[in-house]
This record gives structure tokens, C-alpha cells and sequence, in this order.
């Protein structure tokens, strides 16, 4: 079965279209801080038992374990809900970027809008170019799913 996160929706022939590309996150908050809890859990644990047993300055290495893996938990969380969204409306095209809990909004004309795709060994990167601005879209999809955005967005754009 082909993972749902990679297709692309882009319903009837029409102009009009909205497209939503979110990270694919296979784990709830909740469950993720219960993961945290047990490794903090066994990494104090395994750290106080030797501190207990008399080797005192593995407790340390075990607090400095533990605080890397908040700061890395942290920052996995806060891209968890990123997202681009891009929508077609009449001849205006709008570009949503969200990353790390900060929003920017783009408008666009479609008729001065134009598709950029650059291919780099297996990887594709897409933008939208406008009015000599440019913004990178498709971040949340692996390169084939850019391939696919950019020749969708091509043909709908221009149509």
C-alpha cells in the first residue's frame, strides 16, 4: 500500500484547487512524552544504581543524557504540526507556511506566478516564483512527491 502522506489531492479539473503537505508524524504527544518519561526513567535509574554502588560520576552523565534528550524531544515537537497549504482561487494563489508555530501567508497572481524545480542526485526542490520573490514549497514531501507537486502545480497554474 502506497503511504497516504505521499499523494497528492488535487480534486477535478477545475482551476480552483487547495493542496495541505504536513510532516508525517507517526506518534500522538501523548505517547511520545510517555516514551520520554520511560527513558528518563531508566536512564536515572541505571545512573542513581551506580551512584548507589559508589561510582558517583556516572549521576551527572546520566542528568546531561537526560537534558539532551528533552532538548531533542523539544525541538521534534515543535516542528511536529509544520505544514504548507497552497490554494487556487479565481487568479489568486495562496501560499501558507507554517514552521516551528510561526505563520506566513503569501498572496500571488497566478498569471505572474511560474514553478521552479531544481533536481540535486535523488532530491527535487520546488518554488513559486513571483513579482522576483521566491518560496519554497513541498518541504514535507520526499522527492518523487516534489516531482509530482511541481508538475501538478505547473499544469493547474497555468491553465
Amino acid at each position: 500500500m502506497e503511504n497516504p502522506r505521499r499523494e497528492l489531492v488535487f480534486a477535478g479539473p477545475a482551476p480552483g484547487f487547495s493542496v495541505l503537505l504536513k510532516r508525517n508524524c507517526s506518534i500522538s504527544p501523548a505517547a511520545l512524552a510517555r516514551v520520554f518519561a520511560f527513558l528518563v526513567a531508566v536512564t536515572l535509574g541505571i545512573g542513581i544504581g551506580f551512584a548507589a554502588a559508589g561510582a558517583w560520576l556516572v549521576l551527572p552523565f546520566a542528568g546531561i543524557e537526560v537534558a539532551l534528550l528533552a532538548a531533542a524531544f523539544l525541538t521534534n515537537g515543535r516542528h511536529a504540526a509544520d505544514y504548507e497549504r497552497i490554494e487556487r482561487a479565481g487568479e489568486r494563489l495562496t501560499v501558507e507556511i507554517s514552521s516551528a508555530g510561526r505563520t506566513e501567508r503569501h498572496e500571488l497572481a497566478v498569471r505572474a506566478t511560474r514553478v521552479r524545480m531544481a533536481r540535486q542526485r535523488d532530491a527535487a526542490r520546488v518554488w513559486l516564483s513571483s513579482n522576483g520573490r521566491e518560496y519554497e514549497i513541498g518541504r514535507h514531501l520526499q522527492g518523487q512527491g516534489r516531482i509530482e507537486l511541481a508538475a501538478e502545480l505547473a499544469k493547474r497554474i497555468q491553465t
